[in-house]
């Protein structure tokens, strides 16, 4: 019993442990784990946007699926699902890229930014939480995307061997993929070394259900704290290290890869909140699925990846100097897509 309560502080403590040991190796700061930041990366490297300084085929992403799958197929647990809403999943998937970006992280990264001492991801925590109330309040009400089905097996393998390619490609065909040679994108640990660490996140994730979503939900949902018990050990050991390391600087200014937009950053985040919630997981959430067998999170990282490109392409994404003109239209268009989905979905579209 003692055993089972400290799953979730390990898996928290792990994640930071992993985090910091990453950007002590060359990732950029507080980015040792990123799901937004990692699939934006990869999609500049694939050239679907034409952002110089955020280009490489993060191995951790490539990790996170193949772990998952691993750790799937070894507990015979793989099982290929889908058919519950693949392309709303896309459009969430791409609403929740596009408030990530206006903020500069995920969920995973929020906590190790506050680990780091950014001020401005405490801002980013309570729009988060704000999200999150959001899509409660629709699960409420009956909010739903139907029930998945059993699938053709091949459909769960998609991902999983997509990521096999593109890890191919990266060791042994680099030439055909973009890098970048400065900025976030150049800033990146040994190629082992990171594809390592996604895959041990791949498997302890899918293992223990990690989901930082999940850490709010489920604490005002059922009461129940042990996912939220991974989010606290992941703040404290990752401020813990960063202080040991000469890596921890509280304030608001001066911080790695963020912007001093209070606004921006408490709405960035809501709406990945918000968005996470409809999807049922928050991106590292939506990687571990795919990675085990389910297309419609599948589906929403595909969408996550369409939004980073999108973002690059038509300047939505804030940098250090703040949010931009585009980025708030963006933001408005894509809270008004996630709302229109919530709706529909809990008031419009009842099972019959």
């Amino acid at each position: 019993m003692m055993l089972e309560k400290l799953k979730m502080p390990f898996v928290g403590a792990l994640t930071a442990i992993i985090s910091i040991t990453l950007v002590l190796c060359g990732n950029p700061g507080n980015m040792g784990f990123c799901v937004a930041c990692f699939l934006r990366d990869t999609a500049g490297s694939l050239g679907l946007h034409g952002a110089a300084a955020v280009q490489y085929a993060r191995p951790e992403v490539i990790g996170i699926v193949l772990g998952a799958l691993i750790a799937s197929l070894s507990t015979k647990e793989f099982a290929s699902k889908g058919g519950s809403a693949p392309v709303t999943r896309f459009v969430l998937g791409a609403c929740v890229m596009i408030g990530a970006l206006i903020f500069l992280g995920c969920p995973t990264r929020m906590v190790l930014r506050m680990a780091g001492g950014d001020l401005n991801s405490v801002v980013g925590l309570f729009g988060f939480a704000a999200g999150i109330f959001s899509g409660i309040f629709f699960l409420n009400r009956g909010y739903t995307l139907k029930r998945v089905y059993d699938i053709s097996k091949t459909d769960g393998f998609v991902l999983p061997a997509m990521n096999l390619l593109l890890l191919t490609a990266l060791v042994f065909f680099p030439a055909i993929l973009l890098f970048s040679t400065e900025g976030p994108g150049a800033a990146r640990a040994p190629i082992f070394m990171t594809l390592a660490a996604g895959l041990i996140m791949g498997a302890v994730g899918y293992s223990s259900r990690l989901c930082f979503t999940a850490g709010i939900r489920d604490s005002v949902l059922f009461k129940n704290f042990s996912m939220l018990s991974a989010f606290i050990a992941l703040l404290v050991v990752g401020i813990i290290g960063n202080i040991i390391f000469g890596q921890f600087n509280l304030g608001f200014e001066n911080q790695p890869i963020a912007h001093t937009d209070g606004l921006w950053n408490f709405l960035g985040l809501a709406l990945v909140g918000f968005g996470s919630v409809l999807l049922g997981g928050c991106p590292f959430r939506q990687l571990v699925m795919a990675g085990s067998g389910n297309s419609d999170s599948a589906a929403a990282v595909f969408g996550m990846v369409f939004g980073a490109a999108i973002a690059h392409n038509f300047n939505l994404a804030s940098s250090a100097s703040g949010v931009t003109a585009n980025g708030k239209v963006g933001f408005v268009l894509a809270a008004v897509a996630v709302v229109a989905i919530a709706v529909y979905n809990t008031y419009f579209n009842k099972q019959k």
